[in-house]
């Protein structure tokens, strides 16, 4: 009971540092708009779904670990226990009975898995989640033994071997080592979540506060802003605020936020190409910048003036994109990096895809916090 209490105190970090914001924006929505309605149907699409692997693998997926978690975050925001259990009992069969399905420690892509049993862990206090979870945030940091001499010599610099410089990164590396931090209070693992994101804010960020998807990509790609938008938002939910990275980071959401605001389509929501008015408008982009600003005015690091009516109007136009099965439209499909710009243009677009389904989950969780 101890470590869960120590765990559940650093999941509620972010709101003892620096308060809740009011209600104004994020209370009284139409019917059918309500984070409750649309979280709820969303989460019981995945927990009616299959599986999502990735790649041509039989290893489970990041775009549905990062729905599992936000059906997680969902549940835990509404006190729902039945879904809990339900999500609980999914990963007891991936543990126990499916695990030809646990990924490897071996990817970025993969090790991000280990931030599901860490949350898990803060949710029910079972050791055997933290242990697992573990193996995945530490293994991220542990060179192996075939490591070349680049990655060798990230490690000797306090960077995880796993650092490619896309800015997908910086969703995959700093959500399970965030986690790590709630459930075991070493912050050695916020640390190097957060030493890591300056490295890619000092190099990627761009005079207009956005991301290139990698350096030899110049496109300013939706989903990629995104994963960086929500991986700086889990990092200063919990980063302490005397960490030297603190200010740093902060300033950098904030530059990003700001160019964000400016970019906004006339549906108040971000095109597939963020800085193209004439592309389409995508969701998996929208959901993550949506989450960012909802959580910025939650914690206080945006103006409520300013941004509320913002994250407020992009949740109703996102919603108008769920249909009646609760799989959300025009989603990309998962993107490599290319430097083409009708790569970016051309991509298709799907429906119910985990890449959108799961900024739906994390959006409602904070409209709830």
């Amino acid at each position: 009971m101890k470590k869960r209490l120590s765990a559940l105190f650093f999941l509620g970090l972010a709101i003892s540092q620096i308060g809740v914001s009011q209600e104004k924006f994020f209370a009284q929505f139409p019917a059918g708009s309500t984070p409750q309605e649309v979280g709820q149907r969303v989460a019981k699409r995945y927990t009616e779904s299959r599986h999502g692997f990735w790649g041509n693998s039989k290893n489970i997926g990041y775009h549905e670990v990062c729905t599992w978690n936000g059906a997680l975050m969902f549940a835990n925001a509404t006190h729902d226990e039945r879904l809990q259990q339900q999500l609980r009992a999914r990963l007891d069969r991936l543990i126990n009975e499916e695990q030809e399905h646990l990924p490897g420690k071996n990817h970025v892509d993969l090790n991000m898995f280990g931030s599901l049993p860490l949350m898990m862990y803060v949710t029910f206090g079972e050791e055997a989640y933290r242990t697992l979870g573990l193996t995945y945030a530490d293994t991220q940091w542990q060179l192996p033994a075939d490591a070349k001499e680049s990655q060798r010599r990230l490690a000797r610099q306090g960077y995880t071997w796993q650092t490619r410089m896309w800015i997908d990164d910086m969703y995959m590396i700093t959500i399970v080592q965030a986690w790590a931090y709630r459930a075991t209070g070493d912050r050695k693992y916020i640390d190097r979540a957060a030493h890591e994101m300056v490295k890619y804010l000092d190099e990627m960020q761009r005079p207009n506060g956005l991301f290139f998807h990698a350096p030899d990509v110049p496109y300013f790609w939706a989903r990629g802003n995104g994963w960086m938008a929500a991986g700086m938002t889990e990092v200063l939910k919990v980063l302490p605020t005397d960490s030297p990275y603190y200010k740093r980071i902060l300033k950098g959401y904030r530059r990003m936020m700001k160019s964000l605001l400016r970019h906004r389509n006339a549906e108040g929501i971000w095109n597939q190409l963020i800085d193209q008015p004439d592309f389409w408008a995508e969701t998996s982009g929208t959901g993550m910048f949506t989450y960012a600003f909802i959580s910025g005015v939650r914690h206080g690091w945006l103006s409520e003036k300013t941004y509320g009516p913002a994250a407020r109007q992009a949740w109703l136009e996102l919603v108008k994109y769920i249909n009646a099965d609760g799989d959300v439209r025009e989603v990309c499909i998962g993107t490599n990096k290319l430097n083409d710009f009708n790569y970016y243009l051309d991509r298709p677009r799907t429906t119910g895809d985990f890449h959108g389904q799961a900024p739906v989950l994390w959006c409602a969780a904070a409209l709830l916090e």
